[in-house]
């Protein structure tokens, strides 16, 4: 799906969005604009701030108030990557390379806290205190889901619901922060924030799930990085954890942890992609659309539900 149709209604008001989020390229120290420049020019698909305009078209469609929610929600999303590659030590993200593939580690995690900052000062710019306090606790929220990612490295001792659970606070928080606080901006009735909101959820766990199914069965080339990231860093997600499942006495997985062998982590691989793993993880990203096309049921049939609608099915079709 092309952009023009992806974001439909809010299409053109993204380019506002992307003004502000380049602005803070604006810098008067060289090193910081040049690390604000190689981050914000591996721009992603801006999925997060076109859930703000969105849920905001339902209400008092305010740009003046929406935009820079809008900027603040992308750029709490880009602080997190910066610290997640510093993280992972990761040399590339979306074919390209990340900050600390440049610049030392510590002063990756700084740019990080600056660009946090900087996401706060947006959103503090609409004057809802509902909508900061959200933005603080969102935030919360995100960290804890990535704590508990970075202690649960390498242990096999897990479940889905775990899974399940620690998706939901380092994504799908974000999702659901996203459609709430453009329904908040834009004044609309409560019933109608916490369905925007309940929307959010899901698709952002739909969202999630495909991301992890991608990251074994997608094109290394399409999405920027190495195919079995995730698990080369310790992280179980669902196709890995079914596989577990599957051969719970043994299987390439426990062997990986173990040993933390290029065999092992391929045979892994090759073991979810030729298995009936792929198909049943997306069953999973299905039952959260579904949920997320339900929570719309409230609002009123307008171009931008139909593209809420469009995009959960965007969701389980994307490959990158």
């Amino acid at each position: 799906m092309v952009a023009s149709r992806l974001y439909g209604p809010v299409q053109q008001d993204l380019a506002l969005v992307e003004e502000v989020i380049g602005s803070l390229r604006q810098v008067d120290y060289q090193p910081l604009a040049q690390m604000l420049e190689l981050v914000l020019s591996t721009s992603g698909k801006r999925l997060r701030p076109a859930l703000v305009l969105l849920a905001g078209t339902f209400g008092h469609y305010r740009l003046d108030l929406l935009v820079p929610l809008a900027a603040s929600v992308e750029l709490l999303h880009t602080a997190t990557l910066v610290h997640d590659d510093v993280i992972d030590s990761a040399d590339t993200r979306r074919g390209r390379p990340t900050v600390n593939s440049v610049f030392h580690n510590s002063t990756c995690v700084m740019l990080g806290d600056y660009m946090f900052a900087h996401a706060a000062e947006l959103v503090a710019r609409t004057g809802n205190i509902r909508v900061i306090r959200l933005f603080a606790h969102t935030l919360m929220v995100m960290a804890r889901g990535e704590i508990t990612q970075d202690m649960s490295a390498y242990d096999s001792r897990q479940d889905v619901q775990e899974y399940l659970h620690r998706i939901a606070g380092k994504t799908a928080s974000l999702f659901a922060t996203a459609c709430e606080g453009g329904a908040i901006v834009a004044e609309e009735p409560e019933e109608w924030i916490q369905a925007l909101r309940e929307y959010g959820y899901n698709l952002g766990m739909a969202f999630q799930i495909v991301d992890d199914i991608l990251d074994f069965t997608g094109d290394e080339a399409e999405m920027g990085k190495p195919v079995g990231s995730d698990l080369m860093q310790g992280t179980l997600t669902l196709p890995s954890l079914l596989l577990m499942q599957r051969y719970p006495a043994d299987n390439p997985v426990q062997r990986f942890f173990r040993e933390r062998t290029a065999d092992h982590l391929q045979q892994a691989v090759l073991m979810v992609r030729e298995s009936d793993i792929p198909a049943e993880s997306y069953a999973m990203a299905n039952q959260f659309c579904r949920r997320a096309l339900e929570a719309l049921s409230p609002l009123p049939a307008t171009e931008a539900r139909r593209t809420l609608e469009e995009l959960a099915q965007y969701i389980l079709e994307r490959r990158s």
